[in-house]
C-alpha cells in the first residue's frame, strides 16, 4: 500500500468512528419517538439536539406526608382550602379545629356593630382612682392585672384573647412584639408591646411584660382606663394624690427627686429623706 493510500484509509476509519456514535444516537432517538407515539404522548421539540446525558427526574411529594406537622404548610393550605384557583394537584388541608381562621392576619368583625349594652356599660365605667399607681418618674399607670379583670367583667373569662401577630424583636436591651386583641370572636385592636431587659436570663420575664404592655395599649380602643391618656386628668390626679419627694439610694447614697402617691411609700432601694416634700406643681 502506498503512502497516499494508507493516509486515505486512516481518514476513512476515523470518519467511521465519528459516524457510528451519531448513528447510534439517531437510532435511540427514533426508538424513543416510536414508543412515545404508541403510548399516545409526543416527545418534546428539539429532542434530537439534546445530548445523551439522562436527566434526573424531580422527586414527587409523598402522599403520606402529614401537613399538620408543619405550621407554615398548615397556614398555606388553609388559604387554599376556600380558593377555587388552587393549583391542580395541591390538596388543601382543612383544619377541623373550632378556630380554622388564621388569626395572625385576620381583621374579622372589625367595627361590624357595637358590643352589647351590658358590655358597653362595663367598658365605659370611670377608672377607680384607688387602682392608679405612680411610677418614680411621675407616670400614671394601671397594673396589667386590672385590665384583665375589666376584660373578664365585660366579656367573661374566655370571651377575649390576645393573639401574637409576629415574632419577638430583640434589639439591644429591648424586646417587642405585635399583638392583636380579639373579643367575642371579633378583632378589636392591634399594638406593639415592649419591655426593657438587662440580661439574656431575664428574656422570658421580659417577654411576658411585653405582652402585658401590648394589652394595655390595645385596651385604649375599648375606652378602658382612658383617663390615663388624658392630660387634664393626669394633672388633676397628680395635684390631688401624688407628691415629689427627695430620696437617697440605699447602696450608693445618690440623691434624687422621685414621685409617689401620698398614701404610699417609696420602694427599695430608695429611702425618703426627712426634708419636706415638693408640690406636684414643681414639675409639669
Amino acid at each position: 500500500m502506498t503512502g497516499h493510500a494508507a493516509m486515505l484509509a486512516f481518514r476513512g476509519a476515523a470518519a467511521l468512528r465519528l459516524v457510528r456514535p451519531a448513528a447510534a444516537l439517531r437510532a435511540v432517538t427514533s426508538s424513543a419517538r416510536r414508543l412515545a407515539t404508541e403510548s399516545g404522548s409526543t416527545p418534546a421539540a428539539g429532542a434530537e439536539s439534546q445530548n445523551s446525558m439522562p436527566r434526573r427526574a424531580a422527586a414527587k411529594p409523598t402522599e403520606s406526608a402529614d401537613a399538620s406537622a408543619f405550621p407554615s404548610a398548615v397556614s398555606f393550605e388553609n388559604e387554599l382550602a376556600g380558593s377555587e384557583s388552587a393549583p391542580q394537584g395541591v390538596r388543601a388541608f382543612r383544619d377541623e379545629s373550632p378556630v380554622a381562621e388564621d388569626l395572625t392576619r385576620s381583621f374579622r368583625g372589625v367595627s361590624a356593630e357595637p358590643f352589647p349594652e351590658q358590655v358597653a356599660r362595663v367598658l365605659a365605667e370611670p377608672i377607680n382612682e384607688d387602682d392608679i399607681e405612680v411610677k418614680p418618674d411621675g407616670m400614671l399607670y394601671l397594673p396589667e392585672i386590672k385590665y384583665r379583670r375589666l376584660l373578664n367583667r365585660a366579656f367573661g373569662p374566655g370571651g377575649w384573647g390576645l393573639v401574637p401577630r409576629g415574632p419577638h424583636t430583640v434589639n439591644n436591651k429591648n424586646i417587642s412584639r405585635e399583638y392583636a386583641l380579639f373579643a367575642l370572636g371579633r378583632f378589636v385592636s392591634q399594638a406593639r408591646g415592649e419591655q426593657d431587659f438587662f440580661g439574656d436570663d431575664s428574656l422570658p420575664t421580659a417577654s411576658e411584660g411585653c405582652k402585658s404592655n401590648a394589652l394595655m395599649r390595645c385596651c385604649k380602643d375599648l375606652g378602658l382606663a382612658w383617663e390615663l391618656w388624658d392630660p387634664v386628668f393626669i394633672r388633676k390626679f397628680k395635684n390631688e394624690h401624688a407628691v415629689m419627694v427627695s430620696a437617697s439610694h440605699a447602696l450608693t447614697g445618690a440623691k434624687k427627686y422621685l414621685w409617689r402617691r401620698k398614701d404610699r411609700t417609696l420602694d427599695y432601694p430608695y429611702k425618703e429623706e426627712a426634708s419636706a416634700a415638693k408640690s406636684s406643681s414643681f414639675r409639669r
